[in-house]
């Protein structure tokens, strides 16, 4: 009998030090979720002057739609509902796609620009350079700048969610309060 219970207990130990550990991408989204269905405020925490007009303005962001896949977050800026960041897990790691309406739920020419990490990044951060898809978009509409952005996304839980662009010559960073959520805002330019 002791031997059948040391055999058991060796089984049962070898079976937790077998199990996989979470993937910084797998813990990030997984962080992510548990944002769901809340509202925050947030602000310009950059200084280039391109940026005055979202700085002067109510910055929110209502974590929403959420599945086992895809996390949508409508992000206004002041009364303009017309952003909402999609976030998507891929068979081969994650995208960010910008989904961008007119006000009568309409794309705007500008939309559905994004990319898919090239790494894993960290249970706290992810990149998404700029997939082909947005380099052509962009060329498309004499935004050829553009094609550099990589943007990322922070999630540090209790405390703050960061969206961020960076190119040549050019950072963006919005950091969202996580201690304090605030009331949900009108729905996204298009919802459903």
């Amino acid at each position: 009998m002791r031997t059948i219970l040391t055999a058991l207990a060796a089984l049962a130990l070898s079976a937790c030090a077998s199990a996989p550990a979470p993937s910084p991408q797998g813990t990030f989204f997984a962080n992510l979720s548990t944002l769901c269905g809340n509202t925050y405020a947030g602000r310009v925490v950059t200084t280039d002057a391109a940026d005055a007009s979202f700085a002067s303005q109510p910055l929110v962001m209502h974590v929403r739609d959420c599945s086992a896949t895809e996390i949508r977050v409508p992000f206004n800026v002041g009364d303009n509902r017309s952003r909402t960041w999609v976030i998507t897990r891929t068979g081969e790691g994650m995208r960010l796609k910008h989904d961008h309406r007119h006000e009568d739920g309409s794309e705007d020419v500008l939309t559905q620009y994004g990319g898919d990490t090239a790494n894993s990044g960290s249970a706290t951060r992810q990149e998404f350079p700029a997939d082909e898809h947005s380099k052509q978009l962009f060329r498309a509409n004499n935004i050829p700048v553009s094609v550099d952005n990589v943007w990322a996304v922070e999630v540090h839980p209790g405390a703050t969610f960061a969206y961020e662009l960076r190119r040549p010559n050019r950072h963006f960073r919005v950091e969202f309060d996580l201690t304090r959520p605030v009331p949900a805002p009108p729905a996204s330019w298009g919802a459903n």
